[in-house]
């Protein structure tokens, strides 16, 4: 085992790896792209030590009484601005002002289609409350991590729009997806459009290195696919990927909380069988699916609350602990606990679960 400088902290845990893609070529080894050429400092936070209170406590969720959801004048002004950001990004594109960076990302579809879009049922369908945005970086590169649920991975893309409308300086959020999101056709290009790459440790640590603000859910399958009767409560985080490429980056890890995500497909059953015939690692049963057919994959309007927490520094390590697995352990079951802890307090606050 290698030497390393690690905090004073005992605790441990289980975690699973970044999913390193076989068919990354002549890109730089999973978890060595250490001379791609991104090199950008992380953002300024301050170090963990012995004594200092690491949870932050989110402000108290405030009941939506009137929701934008059934006002009309609400809908009239949403399809209006769809429209417009549409006809815009079509006059746009016919003449070719735009570009895609190196993953695919589009800002120009993103900001024109995608998020008009999904801006309307992230308002008034959801209805998010969004605190801690002040513990997101200004500027450069950090690794946000959050818990992860409701069947489809609908908190990803939240999330994304969270971190866009909330932040002072408007910054987009980079989601590590599955691979089987882009082994998909359809929502492989989208996904890429809309700024999602794979979670393998080579896009992870590129994008971090470039200053960009980045997200992985560790919980994966197991998180989205585990029952309501388990609701909140975080399944295993593997073997400690996420926490490698922070340290190895020196990106601050920032703990993110989700409620809500919980009761949009509320599992009741997995069908195993089913699964295993159309090769989709669980198929869920709710009170709607499959019995309403396509209707049941609408999702309920759970009033949703993010909350970003402090971030954690990881620059304080040297680089040969990213290689040690008592280090990898000890901060991954940190930042795990952290997400759980805010999580208990946030629900404890909670009014309605979808009235708010």
């Amino acid at each position: 085992m290698a030497a390393a400088h690690k905090p004073n902290d005992s605790r441990t845990a289980k975690v699973i790896a970044l999913y390193t893609d076989p068919r990354m070529g002549g890109r730089a080894p999973s978890g060595h792209p250490n001379t791609d050429g991104f090199g950008r400092p992380a953002a300024p936070v301050t170090p963990i030590h012995d004594g200092i209170d690491l949870h932050d406590e989110p402000s108290p969720i405030t009941p939506v009484r009137n929701s934008p959801l059934f006002s009309l004048g609400g809908l009239r002004g949403a399809v209006a601005d769809t429209l417009i950001a549409t006809s815009g990004f079509i006059r746009e594109r016919m003449t070719g002002d735009f570009a895609v960076d190196d993953f695919g990302f589009d800002p120009h579809f993103a900001e024109s289609v995608w998020f008009p879009a999904l801006r309307q049922v992230y308002q008034k369908w959801f209805r998010v409350e969004v605190t801690g945005v002040e513990n997101l970086p200004a500027s450069g590169g950090a690794l946000l991590v959050a818990n992860h649920a409701g069947a489809i991975p609908v908190d990803a893309l939240i999330t994304s729009l969270a971190v866009r409308d909330n932040h002072p300086n408007e910054r987009y959020l980079r989601v590590l997806a599955a691979d089987m999101a882009f082994e998909t056709p359809v929502i492989s290009d989208l996904a890429r459009r809309i700024g999602a790459t794979l979670a393998c440790n080579a896009d992870a640590e590129a994008l971090l290195r470039r200053g960009e603000l980045t997200a992985v859910w560790p919980e994966g399958f197991k998180g989205i696919g585990k029952l309501y009767k388990d609701r909140y409560k975080l399944q295993r985080f593997g073997r400690g990927g996420f926490v490698t490429t922070a340290i190895r980056t020196r990106a601050p890890i920032v703990p993110v909380s989700i409620v809500g995500s919980e009761e949009i497909y509320p599992m009741v059953a997995d069908l195993k069988p089913f699964a295993r015939a159309l090769g989709l690692p669980y198929f869920p049963v709710t009170p709607l699916f499959p019995w309403l057919g396509p209707l049941g994959m609408v999702p309920l309007p759970s009033k949703w609350h993010i909350h970003f927490g402090k971030p954690i520094a990881t620059d304080g390590y040297d680089e040969q602990a990213a290689d040690d697995p008592l280090v990898v352990f000890d901060l991954t079951d940190h930042v795990r606990e952290e997400i759980q802890q805010t999580l208990f307090r946030m629900l404890s606050r909670r009014g309605s679960v979808y009235l708010g």
